[in-house]
């Protein structure tokens, strides 16, 4: 679906003021994107408010807001993420896993709520942007059983580390990693996981005023401390 496919339900949304926030951004990130990606990406963006209004899958109302608070903050793991298999677990509207899922399109990449509704809406977006790379599955990650394990996991406002690794180390290859994404420097989080990360890297988003921290932890680092 294009942004003229969709032209009739959503006449005033400001694809183009929106689009140019997102590549502004995406600059100031060092990040380049095809013009197709950022085309889906205001798409997602438009189907998330059209949804917000009725199901309420995001307390940021304002689409604005949503290039920094969703799409930027999203897209700045983009140079870190590689591999093959990636699963995103409490994905609520699809954050950050459909954005990664549109930019890096030989990435296999799966979905996970437990929320029917949050579950409903990802697969309309994978219906709509025609992404073939994207599985949704909704269910409890901790009774998740993929026919296959997955390179990275992460997790964007899922749960504390600890738990975010107890809940998925089934659903993890063996020379796989945990991908957390964190606001400040998570110091108490990090005292009590069995496992020492390979690195926490500070991320900046362009337009935001907030600290962020992406924390890596192989898999082989656990009982590693």
């Amino acid at each position: 679906m294009s942004v003229a496919q969709i032209a009739t339900w959503a006449e005033s949304f400001p694809f183009a003021s929106l689009e140019a926030k997102l590549k502004l951004g995406l600059e100031q990130a060092n990040i380049v994107l095809p013009d197709a990606a950022c085309e889906k990406l205001m798409v997602y963006l438009a189907l998330l408010q059209k949804w917000n209004k009725v199901h309420n899958l995001t307390a940021v109302r304002d689409a604005e807001e949503m290039v920094t608070l969703h799409l930027l903050d999203s897209l700045v793991i983009l140079p870190h993420v590689n591999g093959e298999r990636l699963l995103d677990v409490g994905s609520g509207a699809g954050l950050p896993g459909i954005p990664l899922a549109i930019c890096l399109p030989d990435l296999k990449v799966t979905v996970m709520d437990s929320s029917q509704k949050k579950a409903s809406f990802m697969r309309q977006v994978k219906a709509e942007l025609n992404i073939p790379n994207l599985e949704v599955m909704c269910g409890r990650v901790e009774q998740f059983k993929p026919k296959e394990k997955f390179d990275i996991v992460v997790s964007r406002a899922f749960s504390e580390i600890s738990l975010f690794i107890k809940l998925t180390k089934h659903l993890i290859k063996d020379n796989g990693q945990w991908l957390a994404m964190k606001g400040v420097y998570p110091e108490g989080e990090l005292a009590q996981i069995d496992a020492k990360p390979s690195q926490i890297v500070p991320l900046s988003v362009p337009g935001l005023d907030a600290q962020r921290h992406l924390v890596f932890i192989p898999f082989s680092h656990l009982g590693v401390v």
